[in-house]
């Protein structure tokens, strides 16, 4: 017995050695067969071999995306897309052929958009921005108060806060009148504050769901396939969509600790039926119960002019679809880019594009938080402007509070509006739902609002970043290095 204790203390660095050298190998195996994106590869496999055992962790924590993974595990069927009934919208082959003479140089965004997404280019649409949660809230509560049949909410986060009491109430007295409720929270964006919406509306007898349970909360600034979508739709009539959370800091009257400015957007027409069927994808996931009929799906007659789509895009059968979107929208513009987003860590694909967008003399205008909320995702990003500013992009920042809309605006036609930062973590990483929409009309409402925000920005210049001390250059320059981690 003694021998064998000599031994074991002789042997168990070795045999810790070994294992950690399998380990080692198997992570570095996984992340080459399975890691798309080249400088992911690097970023993770050097974190694997300089950091032994720690790298490998974390990636197993963080790294691994199983999605695909869990859905097959449990066996989980692939809903189909909601089918519209006649007149609910122009036909696929019919929507390019009217842009083409709208919008001429529009219509092969609109081909890529259908063959990305497989859905039609839908007509007869009414889009409203709602700025704020003073103008988004009300509305939303309004139309949970009024409906008849049924009610899909899915959020990131939902609060337990003033807000949160609010939704909760008119939720409650949805369900109590009869109507059909239900909620859907991501489970990182639950625990944001306690106790935890999930859990209160569940007492209550809401039917509620949490997406991928995770153990990761302390983390969760920094956690990845996550449901970042916020949707909302009224008896399958009424949808929004956009940017905003449910918590009070986006209520700006009600004077919160930490405000934070938002847009919000709502939907009636044809194209409500893709945000119903995002809803109605991502609650099958969890939940396993299939949602279908007139009263989810009703037929949806035309209610205005735009022309309207929803992209879903995600770390599954979607991913990369964003992407697309933004680089395919970038090639078209020939007179102006609005860019508005709360972080800006674009893939060299999308700094190339905007760059060579400015060198064909688009004006690219990008509007940033002057002080984000993220200290990390701020200094990685300001050591990428140097990229777009050496082109010819302009970056402004905007002063506090935090803002925090989510927009994409070409030629002053096409806006593309929903959850989707410019980031790795919403671009590859993230379920996010946006809508692109193909209107002057609402183009103009919502240049108007880009106007307003460049009135009280201030630009940022390269003669800026390169005033910049020593320091703060390394340290933006480091942090740089975590972008695929991001």
């Amino acid at each position: 017995m003694n021998t064998l204790l000599r031994l074991l203390e002789t042997l168990w660095p070795w045999l810790l050695a070994v294992v950690g050298l399998g380990v080692a190998i198997g992570a570095t195996v996984h992340i080459v067969l399975r890691k798309r994106d080249s400088r992911s590869v690097i970023a993770w496999v050097g974190l694997v071999w300089l950091a032994p055992w720690a790298g490998a962790l974390l990636y197993y924590m963080l790294g691994i995306n199983r999605i695909q993974r869990k859905a097959v595990s449990l066996g989980i069927p692939q809903i189909s897309q909601a089918k519209l009934a006649p007149g609910q919208g122009a036909s696929p082959e019919h929507c390019p052929s009217q842009l083409r003479t709208r919008h001429p140089h529009l219509s092969g965004l609109a081909e890529a958009g259908s063959r990305l997404t497989g859905s039609a280019l839908l007509q007869g649409n009414k889009v409203r921005p709602l700025l704020n949660g003073d103008q988004a809230y009300p509305d939303m509560l309004s139309a949970i108060d009024a409906a008849a049949c049924s009610v899909s909410l899915a959020s990131y986060i939902f609060d337990s806060d003033r807000a949160g009491k609010a939704f909760m109430e008119a939720l409650l007295g949805a369900q109590d009148r009869g109507v059909e409720v239900r909620v859907l929270i991501d489970a990182v964006g639950a625990g944001y504050s306690q106790p935890e919406m999930p859990q209160r509306l569940a007492a209550r007898g809401i039917r509620t769901a949490v997406f991928l349970p995770t153990r990761l909360a302390r983390l969760s600034p920094y956690a990845n396939l996550r449901n970042h979508r916020k949707i909302l739709v009224v008896d399958g009539r009424i949808g929004y969509t956009g940017g905003t959370n449910i918590r009070e800091g986006h209520w700006l009257s009600l004077n919160p600790a930490d405000p934070v400015q938002c847009l919000h957007f709502r939907f009636e027409g044809p194209v409500v039926a893709h945000l119903q069927q995002a809803f109605v994808t991502d609650w099958g996931f969890v939940t396993h119960e299939s949602l279908a009929g007139a009263k989810w799906f009703p037929q949806l007659p035309r209610k205005g002019a735009v022309w309207a789509r929803a992209i879903a895009s995600g770390p599954d059968e979607d991913l990369g679809k964003m992407q697309d979107t933004l680089l395919a929208a970038l090639s078209v513009a020939q007179t102006s880019i609005r860019i508005l987003t709360p972080y800006f860590l674009p893939t060299d694909e999308l700094s190339r594009a905007l760059g060579v967008a400015a060198l064909r003399g688009v004006d690219v205008q990008i509007y940033l938080p002057e002080k984000s909320n993220i200290a990390l995702v701020q200094w990685a990003s300001s050591a990428m402007y140097w990229q777009v500013l050496s082109k010819g992009c302009r970056i402004f920042v905007t002063p506090q509070p935090f803002d925090h809309t989510k927009l994409f605006l070409v030629d002053g036609v096409w806006s593309l509006v929903g959850s989707t930062n410019w980031d790795p973590r919403s671009l590859r990483l993230n379920f996010e739902l946006n809508v692109e929409c193909y209107d002057a009309a609402l183009g103009a409402d919502l240049e108007r609002l880009v106007s307003i925000k460049a009135a009280q920005a201030r630009e940022v210049t390269l003669a800026d970043m390169d005033g910049r001390s020593l320091a703060i250059k390394l340290r933006d320059g480091v942090a740089r290095l975590t972008t695929p981690y991001l």
